[in-house]
């Protein structure tokens, strides 16, 4: 009787908004998607790194894109970002969750579309069964890359209690024993925080803690005889709910360790956060494992890695719950976010009417009929 199909358009212009860490992958991987579906893109890249992105779109013209496809603009945010929104019809975001919260208002003012992927409180969960060798090094790559500075790292660490002593005791030597450096070079196991800015913030959420009764068991101290922006590798562990570090997101090489005794209490204490990015469970058992991440609320769940395996994984989305944000990066819905959608629908005989020849009456009880066939077989 009728067929109906699903039509995708290019929206037209994409802002795209991208954030100082991993400033080359996250400004391409946001801006080229935009640019399969048919689009245009103008970027904001942050300013403390304007250059990484400014060379992929080099690379981009080099590789053949058409001139003028793919624009740049460089300024503060609050001088560059409304105009920026104004202007488009689509709007990617990558920061924090404050900001986004304001994108997606103006968003929402001009009747856009917008895709926000904000901040994290990541959660770890540590079974009782899991290998320890193979855990601790991937825990420390989970907590400290990038001197964690990453959206998806982990800032929460839940052990089971049966292993939380030699865990903690292995995993603190393991980050007590990290070489900080600021060579261009693959030595040092640790760089650089962006800025002396971030550097206080990491230092004042540790220093909060530390006073309400923390207790640092690595690291807590800013390593300025390294560089002007350096903080050591840190675990602490007793920190409590009406500590900064227990609930705002640190951005920084900090972790918190906490014990739990039953999967059930690590899943309440994991979603215990108004965030919900990434989070990582560790187990030699898959299943037992992949149940418990399945009931985290986090839009992207690693077993046995911490958040690069799910990152990675373009062929599927990748996006935040809560406060984390709205919508997706990667896979088909991260490509089809881009365009508009059209329901075209062809009906091939008319059904609404009478036929030709037929009376009303004729096609009335024709009707009742069908209803009643449909009742019969329970068809809704």
């Amino acid at each position: 009787m009728s067929n109906s199909v699903e039509l995708h358009r290019p929206k037209g212009v994409i802002g795209v908004i991208a954030p100082w860490n991993f400033p080359f992958a996250m400004a391409l991987s946001d801006a080229i998607p935009a640019l399969i579906a048919g689009n245009g893109v103008v970027l904001k890249p942050d300013n403390k790194t304007a250059l990484a992105a400014l060379y992929g779109v080099e690379l981009l013209r080099r590789a053949g894109a058409p001139d003028g496809l793919f624009q740049v603009v460089c300024g503060q945010g609050p001088d560059v970002g409304p105009a920026l929104i104004d202007e488009s019809d689509f709007v990617m975001f990558t920061g924090s969750s404050a900001t986004g919260v304001t994108v997606g208002e103006r968003a929402g003012r001009n009747l856009i579309g917008c895709s926000l992927e904000l901040g994290g409180k990541n959660p770890m969960i540590v079974l009782d069964d899991v290998d320890l060798d193979e855990a601790i090094p991937s825990a420390i790559f989970a907590v400290f890359a990038n001197a964690g500075q990453a959206c998806m790292h982990i800032e929460r660490m839940y052990v089971h209690e049966r292993i939380y002593d030699e865990f903690s005791r292995r995993f603190v030597a393991a980050a007590g024993a990290l070489k900080l450096g600021a060579t261009y070079d693959f030595e040092p196991d640790m760089g650089s925080l962006a800025s002396p800015d971030q550097l206080r913030r990491v230092s004042a959420h540790v220093e909060d803690a530390r006073a309400k009764g923390a207790t640092v068991l690595c690291g807590g101290r800013e390593r300025t005889d390294v560089g002007p922006a350096f903080y050591a590798p840190t675990v602490l562990t007793g920190v409590t709910p009406d500590m900064h570090l227990a609930s705002a997101e640190t951005f920084g090489p900090v972790v918190a360790l906490f014990r739990y005794s039953s999967d059930d209490e690590a899943i309440r204490l994991a979603n215990d956060t108004r965030y919900g990015l990434n989070a990582s469970v560790w187990g030699k058992d898959l299943r037992r494992a992949a149940r418990i991440g399945a009931q985290l609320e986090a839009g992207n769940v690693n077993v046995n890695d911490g958040f690069a395996a799910s990152f990675a994984s373009k062929g599927t989305p990748s996006g935040g719950w809560k406060a984390s944000g709205v919508g997706v990066r990667h896979g088909d819905a991260g490509l089809l976010k881009y365009t508009d959608t059209t329901n075209l629908a062809t009906l091939k005989q008319q059904v609404y009417n009478p036929r030709p020849g037929q009376s009303y009456e004729q096609y009335a009880q024709q009707t009742k009929q069908v209803l009643r066939w449909m009742r019969k077989l329970r068809i809704r």
